[in-house]
């Protein structure tokens, strides 16, 4: 018995340690204790009539639930005065007998279960304790001493407060064993079983755990929010360049306007309209994104508005991981937005032409590199405007 209690405690510890990696918040010292009352039967388990020597035991407990896997307790039985029924001897006390006691608790379900997934209606304690035996006798002299008690609890948790258990165990008088009367053995003559039903109330603060920060995806929103700021930079840096462009038509317009005028001005004029829009995309993704979808959106609503005009996207990415690798996601970016404008906003296929180029060197801004650059081509239009303009 011995030898079983302490290899059970040897592998309980192991489970104990590998559970305690995980994250379990250090519960406080007045958090996760119970108080409960028990009322059942006990009898002998040799030697006596099993039903006919069975009465009345009632007990309360207090326990301090360690861990999620373990707890200790104290305890008290007292079994009922029934003794006379058979002509036996007895007190004059409602109890003929009383066990007084501390134990620990093994939680079998939660030992095998990651902390954090403890949440149980029912689960099962194994129990193992000793202490103060005593029997109360009016014709020989009251009787002490020491037993020991094994068992389990079968745990049913009506609420977060509220627990139900039935406890089944066996109590050993361990000093009077019929052996040495100084040496303790384990005795069937002389241990009772019991079987009892209990109602525990929880006091204090549960348990509370938290989940460990994952580095990985923090890692994601780091590379996202750098991402953004490159597209800050990049519209920071179009925004300079169309002011920079409205300051020199604006320098045109003030030198037109001081020119002479003639008096007559044929003008033969070639209209070719080429613009460009940037679908960028994260490191190491050829998907877009929400906040680059009105870009595409932009390129097909130009496209629908114009029947005749062209695109050609070309994919390139930055130089951040191997040559294969970029080689292959520019490919996939140039076709990611190609696939996109037919699929999502039915644009001909014979409009449009995707082409990887490789590891771009544009921008300077590493990031800015892993782009898609659509160019839109208008087929160019002659136009011969002859007109006469008075001084």
């Amino acid at each position: 018995m011995k030898k079983m209690l302490l290899t059970a405690a040897l592998i309980a510890g192991g489970f104990a340690s590998m559970n305690a990696q995980q994250a379990l918040l250090k519960p406080g010292f007045f958090d996760n204790w119970s108080i409960g009352i028990d009322g059942g039967v006990t009898t002998p388990l040799n030697h006596s009539a099993f039903w006919g020597d069975m009465r009345g035991v009632a007990g309360l407990n207090i326990k301090k639930q360690i861990t999620p896997v373990f707890g200790i307790g104290a305890e008290g039985l007292w079994a009922v005065n029934t003794s006379s029924w058979r002509g036996q001897v007895h007190s004059n006390t409602a109890f003929d007998s009383q066990y007084v006691g501390a134990y620990g608790t093994v939680n079998v379900v939660n030992l095998f279960k990651p902390y954090g997934e403890q949440n149980n209606v029912f689960d099962v304690d194994l129990v193992a304790g000793a202490g103060w035996g005593h029997k109360y006798q009016t014709q020989l002299p009251d009787w002490n001493y020491f037993a020991t008690k094994v068992g389990m609890n079968l745990n049913f948790h009506a609420s977060d407060r509220v627990t139900i258990a039935l406890k089944p165990s066996v109590i050993w008088n361990m000093s009077d064993a019929g052996v040495n009367q100084t040496s303790a053995a384990y005795n069937v003559n002389k241990a009772t079983f019991n079987l009892m039903a209990g109602v525990s109330i929880a006091l204090g603060n549960g348990f509370e755990y938290v989940t460990p920060y994952d580095q990985a995806a923090i890692d994601e929103l780091n590379e996202r929010v750098n991402g953004l700021r490159g597209d800050l930079g990049m519209a920071t840096a179009a925004l300079a360049q169309s002011e920079a462009n409205n300051a020199a038509l604006a320098a045109q317009l003030a030198d037109c306007r001081n020119k002479a005028q003639k008096v007559e001005v044929v003008k033969t004029t070639t209209d070719q309209l080429s613009t460009v829009r940037y679908v960028n995309f994260d490191l190491g993704k050829y998907n877009i994104t929400a906040s680059q979808m009105p870009n595409v959106a932009a390129v097909a609503s130009y496209l629908k508005n114009h029947p005749n005009s062209t695109v050609i996207i070309k994919g390139y990415a930055s130089q951040d991981g191997p040559v294969d690798v970029n080689i292959r996601l520019a490919n996939q970016r140039a076709e990611s937005v190609r696939t996109t404008l037919i699929n999502k906003y039915g644009i001909p296929a014979s409009r449009i032409k995707a082409e990887g180029q490789g590891i771009g060197h544009m921008f300077e801004e590493e990031s800015w590199n892993r782009v898609s650059i659509c160019t839109l081509d208008e087929p160019a239009k002659t136009t011969t405007t002859t007109k006469t303009v008075n001084k």
